[in-house]
């Protein structure tokens, strides 16, 4: 169907489901009052259009029962609490699973039960039961493990029973779920491994799980690294209040985990009933699990059988629920500022390392760079001045270049000079006016006649210019070409081909995107890691405009203190083209997609953190007609304009799991390339407005 407003900004169109974890208070062996407060969970889900929501352990009956489990009251109320849970859940939407203590043919199963618009789906037994310290679950139950039945009969309908069941969803691309209980997850082989090589996506743990100091921790470090190895999104709810505090206690800790990230949990010690809520991105885990052949390698190598329950999930897909998921507009830089300082840390000790041991292999001690003043060039020589540092060759051995030519401005210009200087490298400047002029003459271009024609020829002779006199430099002094181009750059082919900007021996920006190299050098600046001076320099370089400096803005050809050229005039702003990269490349998204992630990142400033120290005027929100223009002008430049000068980069370390664009490493693709296709999934599933 046409996209509309209704349709593009509804979170099941775009490959996410909504899920939930949480707890009802406990009412302790009170079945149907527990039963009751779910249900009010659940009507609250279906308001509020999630798919999924797992509830704690045995949260029916209660978990801190103990013997109380043998009793036939008890049982026979929470059989009861079940038929009014299926009888009352028809017209919902949620698919949800709670936990139950079952009999079944003489023996005692702590259950998980699915249920789905008023159908029993199935019924999963907890396989391991811990009896160690405070934990006496063999008392009572029985494992599923050594269950011999796969069917039971419940509130009067056969119903699937064991460990081996998986419900797919037949209208939802990518939602299948398995089900495990608490302990399960603690043991060394899960029982969701198993599911998870089989298919499923969503991980459900109904846990009860009682908190003693410190527990919290290990827990979320155990969904977090389960959901990682499995690629999936794992979702626990452990038992809070009401349950008895005879010689343990509850926090009500829900969490849920998408591929190694954290994207919800609840307050823990509430008195309240708590939900956690997110969007799982169901795409981006089917996209990890193709990419990493070694995930279908296990799955083949340990292949068990499993039954797959099919059902319709029938989610609303007209109208606009919002967005449960975080979604950072700089998906390169982390908001947070101790992460921060470990990746900029990460990230500058990789490009240092990268070229110390190129000069090592190379033979070289010398490099040559050309330092123009702007963002990239000045993150290459910080980088090339402590690696120079690491193997103790002095900074002379930096032969700097700044080369002026027709549109260098008196900004660019002192701060290249203040850098080199401040640094102690040794400074030069070669003026690349007549040289380009010689070569607009040569090739009888308009200019060398007096005609203001400033073309890409015009641009690119002067590119050329500077990248030839470098090369040339580095064979008079037997020394390497050190490139100064970002990830952006190549992304966006916004650089010289050959012998341009875009050739050098060895660049150490080429996998490190713009966004970023802007937070690396604040942070080589606030460390002081080469004196105020320097430092001073390099925040001056953060103001400077961004500009490839190739035009003139007078009638003198001179630019005088400001670029005529605003780069991100031409290709758009690097906030919105580093958050398409990222996610066309690391999780290779629809443009339809990332459209909608942008958009839910973007439209508003003032709705989420910024990354540390961001100026208050660089924090700009964009609205959906900016997000769509730049969004295709990237699709078109990054599939069909672009890849051949990716194809003949330089080499690199690759630095970050945003990943690289060489073709030794991350991305592979053909220079003769049509981004037609893509361009048409963009027009076809995104409104012209919102």
């Amino acid at each position: 169907m046409p996209a509309t407003k209704a349709n593009f900004l509804n979170l099941y169109n775009h490959g996410f489901a909504r899920v939930a974890v949480g707890a009802p208070l406990v009412a302790l062996s009170q079945p149907m009052t527990n039963a009751e407060r779910t249900l009010a969970l659940v009507k609250q889900g279906h308001e509020n259009a999630h798919g999924l929501m797992v509830f704690p352990e045995l949260g029916l009956s209660g978990y801190s029962n103990d013997d109380l489990f043998f009793q036939d009251v008890l049982l026979d109320y929470t059989l009861e609490a079940i038929a009014f849970l299926k009888r009352e859940s028809k017209a919902l939407s949620p698919l949800f699973i709670v936990g139950a203590p079952l009999r079944i043919e003489g023996v005692l199963y702590n259950t998980g039960i699915a249920i789905h618009r008023g159908k029993i789906l199935s019924v999963t037994p907890k396989t391991y039961l811990p009896n160690y310290r405070e934990f006496y679950e063999k008392r009572q139950f029985a494992s599923g493990a050594n269950a011999s039945v796969k069917t039971i009969s419940l509130c009067g309908e056969e119903v699937p029973f064991g460990t081996d069941i998986l419900l797919k969803a037949s209208d939802i691309d990518g939602l299948c779920i398995h089900t495990e209980i608490c302990e399960d997850v603690w043991a060394p082989v899960p029982p969701s491994t198993n599911g998870a090589l089989a298919g499923a996506t969503i991980l459900a743990n109904l846990s009860a799980s009682n908190v003693t100091i410190g527990k919290s921790d290990y827990r979320q470090a155990l969904c977090r690294v389960h959901s990682a190895r499995c690629f999936a999104a794992y979702l626990y709810a452990a038992a809070g209040a009401g349950e008895s505090t005879t010689d343990l206690a509850w926090d009500g800790h829900a969490m849920i985990f998408e591929n190694g990230a954290k994207l919800a949990e609840t307050e823990r010690f509430a008195d309240t009933p708590v939900l956690a809520i997110a969007d799982i991105d169901l795409d981006l885990l089917q996209q990890e699990r193709a990419r990493h052949n070694t995930f279908t390698d296990c799955a083949l190598l340990n292949a068990q059988e499993f039954r797959t329950i099919s059902f319709k999930a029938a989610p609303q897909r007209e109208g606009d629920f919002g967005f449960q998921r975080p979604v950072d507009r700089f998906p390169y830089v982390p908001n947070d500022d101790e992460k921060l300082d470990q990746l900029c840390y990460e990230t500058y000790n990789i490009q240092v390392a990268g070229l110390v041991q190129r000069l090592k292999t190379s033979g070289h001690n010398k490099i040559v760079i050309g330092v123009s003043g702007g963002l990239d060039s000045t993150q290459a020589l910080l980088v090339a001045c402590r690696a120079f540092d690491r193997l103790k060759l002095p900074r002379s051995n930096i032969l700097a270049f700044t080369l002026p030519a027709f549109a260098t401005s008196d900004n660019t210009k002192t701060n290249a000079w203040g850098l080199m200087k401040a640094l102690g490298v040794a400074a030069h400047e070669i003026d690349m006016g007549p040289a380009s002029e010689q070569m607009l003459k040569d090739i009888d271009h308009p200019y060398a006649k007096g005609e203001k024609i400033y073309d890409t020829t015009f641009e690119n002779v002067q590119a050329g210019a500077r990248t030839s006199v470098l090369f040339r430099l580095a064979n008079q002094h037997h020394a390497l070409v050190l490139g100064t181009g970002d990830l952006s750059e190549l992304a966006l082919g916004w650089c010289t081909y050959g012998v341009g900007d875009q050739m050098s021996h060895y660049n150490v920006n080429g996998s490190v995107s713009k966004t970023l190299i802007q937070h690396l050098i604040r942070w080589i600046a606030a460390k002081d890691v080469f004196g105020p001076d320097a430092s001073d320099v390099a925040l001056k370089v953060l103001d400077t405009e961004i500009s490839p400096e190739l035009v003139p803005s007078d009638d003198d050809n001179k630019s005088g203190n400001g670029p005529a050229q605003i780069t991100e005039d031409f290709i758009g702003p690097y906030a919105l083209q580093d958050f398409n990269l990222y996610y066309t490349t690391r999780h290779s998204l629809r443009p339809s997609k990332i459209a909608f992630l942008s958009w839910r990142a973007w439209r508003d400033k003032d709705a989420g953190a910024w990354p540390p120290h961001m100026k208050a005027a660089d924090q700009k929100d964009y609205d959906f007609a900016t997000i769509r223009k730049w969004l295709e002008v990237f699709l078109h430049r990054f599939f069909q304009t672009s890849q051949f000068k990716r194809s003949a980069m330089p080499n690199g370390p690759k630095v970050g799991s945003g990943g690289s664009l060489s073709p030794r490493g991350d991305w592979r693709a053909p220079s003769d390339g049509d981004a037609s296709i893509w361009l048409d999934e963009l027009e076809k599933n995104t409104p012209a407005k919102l």
